[in-house]
């Protein structure tokens, strides 16, 4: 059966990124065709249109599943994720799925200073860096720490120039890696296409 994933993030820089990281993932992923990713104005904006989007979401000629991308921000995220739970049963889509950013998209950055080098010739994987980010996810404001290592960091030309080098194999994100897990479970669905396509 053919099927597409449907991204609800919070904001452009995560489309940007996704836009160019999930084929890179995904051998043989097309946008549009495979999945397509909803930018929002941030949190609110998000909140509000879950419902909205999930009750009216029709497709009779494909399985639709949604993936819900959000950044923690420092809140409890057990709470937070039950919050967005609910309003997926309440719009009638108990198999989305949910993904909290600890704390930022910035953390998924942090997470793979390799490709911070690769990406602007930063040359910040360097023993004292990877000792100090050795944990992204627990950094409260990683944008800062971010721009702190790549002044000349901008979040959509960052998210796209990152997209080309991120690994999936080697991220110290944990939520990036719990994020890319359950993108490949649903890969792996029969609701799904296959990795590689014909």
């Amino acid at each position: 059966m053919q099927g597409k994933l449907i991204f609800l993030l919070e904001e452009l820089s995560m489309k940007t990124l996704l836009d160019n990281l999930l084929p890179r993932l995904f051998p043989g992923w097309e946008e549009q065709k495979h999945f397509l990713c909803v930018a929002h104005q941030g949190k609110s904006d998000l909140d509000k249109s879950i419902p909205r989007k999930l009750k009216a979401w029709r497709s009779p000629q494909e399985q639709v599943i949604f993936v819900i991308v959000r950044d923690n921000d420092g809140a409890d995220c057990i709470k937070q994720k039950q919050e967005l739970r609910d309003k997926c049963l309440q719009a009638g889509r108990p198999d989305t799925l949910i993904r909290l950013v600890c704390q930022e998209l910035e953390s998924w950055y942090l997470g793979d200073l390799d490709a911070l080098d690769k990406a602007f010739d930063a040359k910040v994987n360097i023993p004292k860096n990877r000792k100090r980010f050795a944990n992204p996810d627990a950094w409260q404001k990683p944008s800062r720490e971010v721009e702190r290592l790549v002044p000349c960091f901008q979040k959509q030309s960052g998210a796209r120039k990152l997209a080309e080098h991120l690994d999936a194999q080697h991220n110290r994100s944990h939520s990036f890696q719990v994020f890319v897990k359950g993108v490949s479970r649903l890969a792996r669905s029969d609701r799904l296409p296959s990795r590689r396509t014909s």
